[in-house]
């Protein structure tokens, strides 16, 4: 019998706590995303269940599907889904202000491709989305943890990619992005290392036009930051 949860719980007192690439902070949800959270995520989103789901179900029809890992506020990813009213996607993010923001989004702008778990991501990669079930994946300026003691932290590691390239369908694409240029090269040299994956550039491609540029990537870009895409395919 599975089991279904809203959201990511803290483990059993004395239990080993996992190295995670998020902290729960006690961030501010507004009124507003709070009651979006509770009027509006019963109906767009989909609970944690340890037990692998359907998304042609999930969505009641056949279409692509699209996964995406740390959606933050979620104007990028309800932009994106927007413009591709033929694909689906499934957003995972834990921090409640962004669940909240993302699904006003979504209930204003009517769209319908979109469904929010806020749950781990590992857990629901590991539980409920089976193997090879998706056509796409992304990873959008993920923490990137600066100081080195807290590099453990960083979402992209060997394990967790060959985790995450085992549920892309042959010729699913998984596209990662970060202004943090050391961790743009970790990124590049784990996803190398994953045999199931493959680079569609020399090293880090070009930012493709389906990824809308953010506010906060504009402003950086002014200051002179950069910004490090990376496409890579699993091998069909």
């Amino acid at each position: 019998m599975s089991v279904e949860r809203p959201y990511a719980p803290p483990p059993p007192e004395g239990t080993p706590r996992p190295v995670r690439s998020f902290v729960l902070r006690q961030s501010r949800t507004s009124n507003a995303q709070q009651r979006a959270i509770e009027t509006l995520l019963p109906r767009l989103g989909v609970s944690y269940r340890d037990a692998p789901i359907d998304l042609a179900t999930v969505f009641g029809r056949d279409a692509p599907h699209v996964l995406e890992i740390g959606f933050g506020m979620g104007e990028t990813t309800a932009a994106i889904a927007q413009a591709n009213p033929a694909t689906d996607y499934l957003g995972i993010e834990v921090h409640a202000p962004g669940v909240g923001n993302l699904l006003m989004l979504m209930e204003a702008a009517g769209i319908a491709n979109l469904r929010v778990i806020r749950y781990d991501a590992v857990e629901v990669l590991r539980h409920m989305l089976p193997e090879a079930s998706l056509d796409g994946a992304h990873i959008f300026f993920p923490d990137p943890w600066p100081k080195k003691r807290h590099h453990k932290r960083r979402l992209i590691q060997p394990e967790f990619v060959a985790l995450l390239a085992s549920r892309l369908k042959p010729g699913g694409y998984l596209h990662l992005a970060t202004d943090w240029e050391a961790y743009a090269q970790q990124m590049l040299e784990v996803l190398r290392g994953e045999p199931l994956l493959e680079n569609t550039a020399a090293d880090f491609a070009p930012r493709p036009g389906t990824r809308p540029q953010t506010k906060f990537e504009s402003r950086g870009l002014g200051l002179g930051h950069g910004v490090w895409d990376l496409l890579f395919r699993r091998r069909v």
